[in-house]
């Protein structure tokens, strides 16, 4: 999509931004696209990836769905090939998608399957699609990546329980520090958000999700100077 400006033609930045079809995920594809984003609109299933893009995009101009499981490489190269196909361009990846927040769970008596599990969605996942679209990220003239992490996985608060959630979570903040490490001479920002409680799905409860989202997007739309290598909730530094 193309936006006028002065009788020509500006190309949209493009955020990509995984498991979007639901909760956080899902508001920050709505705030990213309030604020001139074009989105891509990761959702393991189509067609609720479509009805969510039609909530926020009716006329389905500025956002569209895409199938995307992260778990899975084909998947993930699908969904690169067509943003690259298609659009050209990806400025802003929101590493969203996660899984297994097991608070049933303790590491002394952990199911290793579930812990695998989640690995390969909370931490395999956000790499994976990482990965796929770093040649276009490289490209862009601002890119962004944001890990959507938690605080059950800063080491600093770690006490017990959610063990599968908690380790992958931390994974997570580790791939970040060495991702912005590498990326810092292609200029691309990598920051790892805490959204907070909030009232989705997998929270139960907490504050609004706007609220929550609106840390994440902060982080995807950082000036150049902004910082990386960071672990964030509403732009304040949290604990590793």
């Amino acid at each position: 999509m193309a936006e006028r400006s002065g009788g020509g033609v500006r190309e949209l930045p493009v955020a990509v931004v995984t498991g979007a079809n639901r909760g956080i995920g899902h508001e920050v594809a709505r705030q990213l696209a309030g604020r001139g984003h074009r989105v891509v609109l990761g959702s393991g299933d189509l067609a609720k990836g479509q009805a969510a893009a039609a909530r926020i995009d009716p006329d389905g101009t500025q956002v569209v769905a895409v199938r995307l499981d992260v778990a899975d490489d084909a998947s993930a190269a699908a969904m690169a090939d067509r943003v690259t196909r298609e659009l050209g361009r990806a400025d802003v990846l929101v590493n969203n998608a996660a899984i297994l927040y097991d608070t049933w769970a303790r590491a002394e008596s952990a199911d290793l399957d579930e812990v695998r599990q989640a690995l390969d969605t909370n931490l395999f996942g956000a790499w994976r699609v990482t990965l796929a679209l770093l040649p276009l990220l490289r490209c862009s003239p601002h890119p962004r990546v944001v890990d959507v992490s938690s605080e059950s996985g800063s080491l600093a608060w770690m006490t017990g329980g959610t063990p599968a959630y908690s380790v992958s979570k931390a994974a997570l903040n580790a791939l970040t520090r060495l991702l912005a490490g590498e990326l810092h001479h292609d200029r691309i920002l990598v920051n790892s958000v805490c959204p907070g409680w909030t009232a989705t799905d997998m929270g139960g409860g907490g504050r609004p999700v706007p609220e929550g989202a609106a840390g994440v997007v902060w982080a995807a739309t950082l000036p150049d100077d902004g910082p990386t290598g960071g672990f964030f909730r509403d732009g304040e530094a949290v604990a590793w």
